[in-house]
């Protein structure tokens, strides 16, 4: 425990310097590491692919989604990338002479697509009108509903929720969660209001925290059902007392995108 809070009194402030003080490609930086390494973990780390070249390729196009994300990228090279991806994924199979199975392809193409450019929404919304204040909501939300389950959960939980995928889980656990990513929207856009002048909408920030609360539980529990059917304990030993980047960021990976399609269909804050 004591390795767990350490970690987080050292690396928080680096992560808050980073999307808040630090210029925006910063940003587009650091998560072009962080899939990277996402990328690594699911391959390698979980043992799903232990082919060094795949997992090079997937690295590689992980790495630069965030980058492409915020430097806009070209279509032409988007697609040139993505046909590059393709050709060297299926000459491995191929090269293979079908011992190396599309199942694995298709872990490669979750690591290193769809996985970064559901974490590249952060990247996306940093680089809003008004990103440095809205950056921090899918945190917010995450982080309050994620202690509110906690905490609920240790006081009162009584009923499993999902057994076999999260044990520790609870129904009791799940609801506090839903009411603390409310309650901590709420207290995020009053800052903004009352500090920095935002004129706010206090329902859509309900919604905001209700929608994000029920994506974290449920990018929790995704990246609970691989470690499950793995048999890891977590995707890696990068963050001390934490884990990998994929433990700390897997409900980030659907609460990142939710949230900034929120932001363009309902906006929560105006200034």
């Amino acid at each position: 425990m004591l390795t767990r809070i350490l970690a987080a009194v050292v690396l928080l402030p680096l992560l808050l310097i980073v999307l808040l003080i630090a210029p925006t490609v910063w940003t587009a930086i650091l998560f072009a590491a962080v899939c990277g390494v996402g990328a690594y973990e699911l391959l390698w780390g979980t043992g799903m692919v232990r082919k060094l070249r795949p997992v090079i390729y997937t690295v590689a196009i992980a790495a630069m989604i965030p980058l492409w994300c915020y430097f806009g990228c070209d279509v032409a090279l988007g697609k040139a990338g993505l046909l590059a991806f393709f050709c060297l994924l299926f000459m491995e199979m191929m090269l293979s002479k079908l011992s190396w199975g599309f199942d694995k392809l298709a872990v490669c193409v979750c690591g290193g697509l769809v996985i970064p450019y559901l974490l590249s929404s952060l990247v996306r919304v940093s680089i809003l009108f008004n990103g440095r204040y809205l950056i921090l909501i899918p945190f917010a939300v995450a982080f309050m509903s994620d202690s509110g389950a906690y905490f609920v959960g240790c006081a009162i939980g009584k009923h499993k929720m999902a057994p076999v995928i999260s044990p520790k889980k609870s129904w009791e656990g799940f609801f506090g969660g839903l009411a603390s990513g409310v309650v901590g929207m709420i207290v995020y856009v009053l800052v903004l209001q009352r500090g920095f002048g935002f004129t706010v909408n206090y329902l859509y920030a309900a919604i905001y925290g209700l929608a994000g609360a029920l994506a974290g539980v449920f990018g929790d529990l995704c990246f609970s059902v691989i470690k499950r059917q793995t048999g890891i304990k977590d995707y890696g030993n990068l963050i001390p007392g934490h884990g990998g980047v994929l433990d700390r960021f897997d409900s980030i990976i659907v609460v990142a995108p939710l949230i900034e399609l929120l932001l363009h269909w309902l906006p929560v804050v105006v200034k």
